[in-house]
């Protein structure tokens, strides 16, 4: 049994998860599809809820086994990817999987699925803003948060690889223009 395969991408900060939450509670019959990671758990998290917590030896010998449909090493030994038994398990449950990955793991899932997949791309307002939001959440340290703007700035380049862009820069519009999107997507 398979579903179909939602994917929401953005750079850090940037609302796509905020996005991907509100839409799980829309009741589309969407279940979010739990990235492996290889970075240190941050107050709160939890292993299997937020992340498949792997350490690298760990993410490194999935990758030699072939147990990614996609991953990324995003900085410096943190790897981000998407386990092939992740999406089987939710298709299983007759559930359509929806992403909240980084640009490329987005891009490469939208490249492996076709048609049954949605590409799309949540786009800050600007980088400033962008910047603001990730001091804002206060969970990184200054040198983190201008590693993942300089990111940011290159990831805005992928954007016309997507098959959706949702600017997000007032967050009522956004979650509304997200579940028009799906609503159109599961439709057909």
């Amino acid at each position: 049994m398979s579903g179909k395969l939602l994917i929401f991408s953005a750079p850090s900060g940037a609302g796509k998860t905020t996005i991907v939450k509100h839409l799980i509670e829309q009741n589309f019959n969407l279940e979010f599809s739990i990235s492996a990671c290889s970075r240190p758990k941050r107050e709160g998290e939890v292993d299997t809820v937020d992340y498949y917590f792997l350490r690298v030896d760990e993410f490194k010998q999935k990758i030699k086994g072939n147990k990614f449909i996609e991953w990324e090493e995003v900085y410096k030994n943190q790897f981000y990817g998407t386990l092939k038994s992740e999406i089987e398990r939710i298709w299983s449950k007759g559930n359509n999987a929806i992403f909240d990955v980084d640009v490329k793991g987005g891009l490469n899932i939208k490249k492996q699925y076709g048609d049954k997949a949605l590409a799309v791309f949540v786009m800050p307002p600007s980088i400033e803003e962008l910047k603001n939001r990730l001091t804002l959440r206060s969970t990184d340290s200054l040198e983190n948060i201008n590693k993942r703007v300089e990111k940011a700035e290159y990831e805005i380049t992928f954007v016309d690889k997507f098959d959706k862009i949702i600017v997000n820069d007032d967050l009522d519009f956004s979650l509304a223009k997200a579940k028009q999107i799906v609503e159109e997507f599961l439709r057909n």
